[in-house]
């Protein structure tokens, strides 16, 4: 992989590598934010690490064969922009550098097939069930199972609930407020479909006229996040045909799909779709960050008897989307909830869409971290706003023998307003 940093050599594209590789000062800022260089401690397991290394590569000073193992490590979680003081947009350049040299790699068979079976089963529902079904069946000869393969079998879930798929429509209770398009989510469908339920109910609830448009699909995140770019252009393309421009927003229930929508722009950067893409980039809103700007009805009743709740960041709702005191508002107003929060907020849960199936050592510490610094607030429930999240959590709270609760934030929201929390 030969490129010159000059952007004329990138083309049209150029500026989303070229801008936060000559905006890095090397600060250190990013450092303790981020969740490789707090585990691994090695310079090159650092965003600006790996910025001097992407650096290297585009100038041709350096094979992108040495530099991957770094590049791989990185979760992708964007927190370092959060810590950067100079604006550094390192989400952009990870994600088009990835793009750019995936195409271009050779990687072994198996490594290859494990990557292959989780970015095509895991946007897929009936291929999600299906893998389910042959995870149960190998876990339990899993000697016989190629090593490469044990983590993700590790990771379905022993049993999934009943299929409940969204009506087309929720209607507006009372006068209608707002008129919005909810992104159903793929592999949250079948992880958890009581989210999307409670985000047309209280939504619903709060006079905001909730559809389900036909013909939507995967969002395209974790193939773009993953570097298949032209992959997740495909998905992409069927969200763009899918969602209507007489809505006030598109909703999402996942920090993950919220982030990819909202990076569609740069997705199509250059392509016909572009202007649609931008459009629809634009729209794009976490549920908790509309119903926050939109204002409560009418809050829940105060629960019957109080609960302690950890709120988890979800990465790409706090560092790539930039959304923060919309859920902790939401839970706030919640009449006998006390909001906790955590030691190391800022760190990564290890989840990061396909990360725990492509680095499971690497994902298993960092989740172990993250519920024990949860369990340590005392909390007697846990609210997130990312189905990956939410699902590493339960995993690790269960393995640490306290399998409390973890719910989405807009559940404990419906919860609350039923008197079921």
């Amino acid at each position: 992989m030969k490129h010159e940093i000059p952007i004329e050599e990138l083309g049209v594209r150029g500026p989303l590598m070229t801008a936060p590789i000559e905006s890095c000062v090397h600060c250190g800022f990013c450092l303790p934010t981020c969740p490789t260089y707090v585990t691994m401690g090695e310079e090159m397991d650092s965003p600006r690490g790996r910025i001097f290394l992407m650096k290297e590569v585009l100038e041709g000073k350096m094979e992108v064969e040495l530099a991957q193992p770094y590049l791989d490590n990185c979760l992708g979680c964007q927190a370092c922009e959060t810590a950067c003081p100079s604006g550094v947009k390192y989400g952009d350049l990870i994600t088009e550098f990835r793009g750019r040299a995936e195409p271009e790699r050779k990687r072994p068979p198996a490594q290859r097939l494990r990557r292959e079976l989780a970015l095509r089963t895991l946007p897929d529902g009936r291929r999600f069930r299906a893998a389910a079904k042959t995870g149960a069946v190998a876990r339990k000869a899993r000697p016989l199972v190629p090593k490469p393969l044990r983590p993700m079998v590790d990771l379905l879930p022993e049993q999934l609930p009943a299929r409940r798929p969204l009506p087309a429509s929720f209607p507006a209770a009372g006068e209608r407020r707002a008129r919005v398009a909810l992104l159903a989510g793929c592999v949250q469908q079948e992880l958890d479909p009581e989210i999307g339920w409670a985000a047309g109910r209280v939504l619903a609830r709060n006079g905001v006229e909730v559809i389900v448009p036909a013909g939507q699909g995967c969002c395209g995140s974790l193939a773009l996040h993953a570097g298949e770019a032209e992959g997740a252009r495909k998905l992409a393309r069927r969200n763009l045909a899918a969602f209507p421009a007489d809505v006030d927003a598109v909703i999402t229930t996942a920090a993950g799909c919220g982030s990819g929508m909202r990076e569609y722009g740069a997705l199509f950067l250059g392509e016909p779709e572009e202007e649609a893409a931008e459009r629809l980039a634009g729209r794009t809103r976490d549920v908790a960050e509309f119903l926050a700007e939109l204002g409560l009805a009418a809050p829940p009743p105060a629960l019957p008897a109080p609960r302690r709740v950890a709120y988890q960041d979800a990465c790409h709702l706090a560092h790539a989307q930039k959304v923060t005191a919309a859920p902790r508002r939401l839970l706030a107003a919640i009449d006998g909830v006390e909001l906790l929060a955590p030691a190391e907020a800022e760190l990564c849960c290890g989840s990061a869409g396909i990360y725990n199936v492509e680095r499971p050592e690497v994902a298993a510490e960092l989740g172990e971290r993250k519920a024990r610094n949860l369990l340590a607030t005392g909390a007697d429930l846990i609210a997130s706003g990312n189905i990956g999240c939410l699902t590493q959590l339960q995993n690790h709270l269960a393995k640490l023998g306290r399998p409390i609760p973890a719910l989405h934030t807009i559940q404990i929201l419906d919860r609350a307003y039923s008197q079921t929390l």
